[in-house]
């Protein structure tokens, strides 16, 4: 398959020389940790569906590793090609990354959330060879969604199912010892990994009406995880508390491969509710974590959480969208610890952050300032540098930017002197600091996650009783943002209610947690005198809206 990444040879040469890329993939970080903590804690989950907590050591963990590697090099899979798998944050998410780099295979974490629509898109472009899923998962049978558009996705030939039956049962399938079957290691070094090579697509919401699959190698990952780690201070004693989704960027990055680089404990978590956290951050000392602001609003305004010892929380990372200063000033006091702001994007990972010590007004006023190895600026629209304090377009560039969307390099949108258009608005202090003002690409971003605001729209327009449709954001206190559909209706039509787009939604297939949570009908939409759609005016009129 040709994935058409961009990665020149200059830039490989420039970012080592630079010393930011380390050429160290994360089988050597987890091998590494095998050899010198063998028995230390690596991973500790909580499957909320069967009860059971799983803990492995990173000697288990290697092992683990090498068993299913050598499992889906048996099932077919080769070097490059595609291991899907959808699921929560358990044991078998970490499980499966680490086999799949073992082998040279490509990873691609898909959300929980998504469904038919979305996931006939995303394996059919990735030409994904394998998928694992949960049985059930939130009362939702995976299998049969599955079942459903297995015939529109020719390329995969391996159905895994997480507590399933029969030839489709990943317990047998990982209880099996495929490692005594072929010469491993034989196997393991001609399959390795090159740190420069694609390790991670996932899968991210863009404008042009379908998800783009951002590629990610070890070096473009780890040169961030390192000076992440280095400004935060983490390091081997530290325990990582995740309850953001492995198949975000956050997760995946900060809540895995930087614990096994660290050779620190991470404990899972895959059913957010700020009194389960509380219980976890207890119970196994959990020291850090980072999730976006509903998880924080969450956890500091929990009416129980003196009940519990926290004490041990010394940093919690917020990012994902600007924490309202309020809210941050509020979980400082409540939470006794430090609250740091980031900025990043799927495409680079975290880009900027506070940093511990930093004033009052840096931490609950700006999204933080570059991490080494990193560079951001603001720009107008002739693409000059912004005066300070004045809002442009941010653009990013650096070790940490991605190597291009899968089979789309038309959309990469770095120039040539290797800027990433971030899409976002922003403006800059003098001492470098950002802050994010909004967004010029058309997404919401309802409690970290992206809506697909042009995906949404286009089944919408697709209604019989629809003219027109345009989705934007409402703001709200817990999430950040949430959707308000703004609709004109075709004369004659019926009546339209925001159940009804939601059941139009849930026929097409799309993901609920892409709902709109308010429709508005209007009369006439506001445009341009070209026949734009003004959606800043929307957005002005939502600003004093409520969900339904």
């Amino acid at each position: 398959m040709d994935l058409k990444f961009v990665l020149p040879q200059e830039r490989i040469a420039a970012m080592t020389k630079a010393g930011f890329w380390h050429d160290r993939t994360v089988i050597d970080f987890l091998d590494e940790a095998a050899n010198e903590v063998p028995d230390k804690i690596a991973f500790t989950d909580w499957n909320s569906t069967t009860g059971q907590a799983t803990t492995f050591s990173f000697r288990q963990m290697k092992k683990l590793s090498e068993r299913l590697g050598a499992g889906l090099a048996a099932l077919g899979v080769g070097k490059g090609d595609v291991v899907s798998y959808q699921l929560p944050n358990w044991w078998q998410f970490v499980a499966l990354h680490l086999a799949s780099a073992r082998i040279g295979a490509i990873t691609n974490p898909l959300m929980p959330i998504f469904r038919e629509r979305e996931l006939t898109h995303m394996l059919g472009l990735a030409e994904s060879k394998v998928l694992v899923v949960p049985q059930r998962f939130r009362d939702f049978d995976y299998p049969a969604m599955v079942g459903n558009i297995r015939a529109k996705l020719p390329a995969l030939k391996h159905l895994l199912v997480i507590g399933g039956e029969g030839e489709q049962s990943f317990e047998a399938f990982a209880a099996r010892r495929w490692e005594d079957e072929t010469d491993a290691q034989t196997l393991f070094a001609g399959r390795r990994q090159g740190p420069n090579e694609v390790t991670q697509i996932l899968y991210t919401s863009g404008t042009t009406g379908e998800s783009k699959g951002v590629m990610q190698t070890a070096n473009t990952m780890y040169s961030n995880l390192v000076e992440y780690a280095r400004r935060l201070k983490l390091e081997q004693n530290d325990v990582v508390l995740m309850a953001s989704p492995l198949a975000h960027q956050t997760g995946f990055m900060y809540g895995m491969m930087m614990p096994i680089m660290l050779k620190a404990k991470t404990v899972l978590h895959d059913v957010w509710s700020g009194e389960a956290a509380a219980k976890r951050i207890q119970d196994e000392g959990c020291t850090f974590t980072m999730a976006a602001t509903p998880f924080l609003a969450d956890l500091a305004n929990l009416p129980t959480l003196g009940k519990h010892d926290i004490s041990s929380l010394r940093i919690f990372l917020c990012a994902g969208a600007p924490i309202p200063e309020a809210l941050a000033k509020n979980a400082a006091q409540r939470l006794g610890c430090a609250i740091m702001s980031a900025w990043g994007m799927t495409e680079n990972g975290a880009v900027t952050t506070t940093k511990p010590g930093d004033p009052d007004a840096k931490v609950f006023g700006t999204d933080g300032c570059a991490l080494p190895g990193m560079e951001v600026k603001v720009v107008d629209a002739e693409g000059k540098t912004c005066p300070t304090g004045s809002e442009g377009d941010l653009k990013a560039k650096g070790a940490g930017i991605f190597v291009g969307y899968l089979k789309r390099p038309e959309l990469n949108g770095i120039d040539s002197d290797g800027w990433f258009d971030t899409g976002d608005r922003a403006r800059m202090d003098a001492d470098g600091y950002i802050r994010i003002t909004g967004r010029s690409k058309d997404i919401i971003i309802r409690g970290g996650e992206n809506i697909p605001v042009i995906e949404v729209e286009g089944i919408l327009y697709r209604h019989p009783a629809v003219q027109d449709v345009a989705v934007v954001a409402m703001p709200d206190a817990r999430l950040g943002e949430r959707a308000c559909a703004f609709a004109t209706l075709k004369p004659g039509a019926p009546p339209l209610t925001l159940a009804d787009v939601r059941a139009f939604l849930a026929e097409n297939k799309m993901a609920k947690n892409y709902y709109p949570e308010r429709l508005e009908i209007v009369a006439e939409m506001p445009r341009t005198p070209s026949g734009k759609i003004q959606k800043f005016k929307l957005r002005d009129t939502a600003k004093s809206l409520k969900p339904e």
